[in-house]
């Protein structure tokens, strides 16, 4: 498990001017962050139909490079953090976030799958989610997005199946499109990570996103 003084440098390495110690630092983030979902996700993934409705890396037959990685991990930044990372970055679009949610965020997308969502709060003095976030520990891993074909029936087999309870009672709007819900589940190492599972839009999976 990294510990909390390399992800902070790690996150500050996502704004180095060069180019390769961006990546390097992204890699590194990337590991972390899958890392502390690994153990949930290997026990989920022995339900069988929990398996079918992760989405994987494939579009029809064939690998690819375009689409979005089946683990997302979000790092949430202050805002100078989020404005610095991001010109570092050629200025990626931002999502579109519903209004009621205090939250910008953009995703990052290198070789090997590896992808960040780097998030900030509109409103870092707020009470959103993303806010009380930083309030606490200014910087670092907040949640990991794992992509699913249905978000309503994927988590209706967490509840049931493990016992893992939604944070809310329904699935909600995301970013982009998205239908999302969130859960706190146990780590290897007996701490707890936010998941968020993420189902895609239907634009987004004729795209071959998925």
């Amino acid at each position: 498990m990294a510990e909390t003084s390399d992800i902070v440098r790690w996150i500050s390495g996502l704004a180095d001017r060069d180019a390769g110690q961006r990546v390097a630092a992204a890699q590194q983030l990337y590991r972390a962050g899958t890392g502390l979902c690994d153990a949930p996700l290997r026990r989920f993934s022995t339900d069988p139909e929990f398996r079918s409705l992760m989405c994987t890396h494939r579009s029809g037959s064939a690998q690819t490079e375009s689409g979005p990685a089946v683990i997302v991990v979000g790092i949430a930044v202050p805002p100078d953090d989020f404005e610095r990372i991001r010109a570092a970055h050629g200025s990626p679009p931002l999502a579109e976030v519903p209004p009621d949610q205090d939250a910008r965020e953009f995703e990052l997308h290198f070789e090997h799958h590896a992808a960040l969502d780097i998030l900030t709060a509109r409103d870092p003095g707020g009470t959103g989610a993303i806010a009380r976030y930083l309030q606490k520990f200014a910087r670092g891993i907040q949640q990991v997005e794992i992509y699913v074909r249905d978000v309503d029936r994927a988590a209706e087999i967490l509840r049931a199946r493990f016992g893992v309870e939604p944070v809310y009672p329904a699935t909600r709007p995301g970013a982009g499109g998205t239908r999302v819900n969130f859960f706190l589940v146990p780590t290897h190492a007996n701490q707890k990570v936010l998941m968020e599972l993420v189902e895609m839009p239907v634009h987004g999976k004729s795209q071959g996103r998925l």
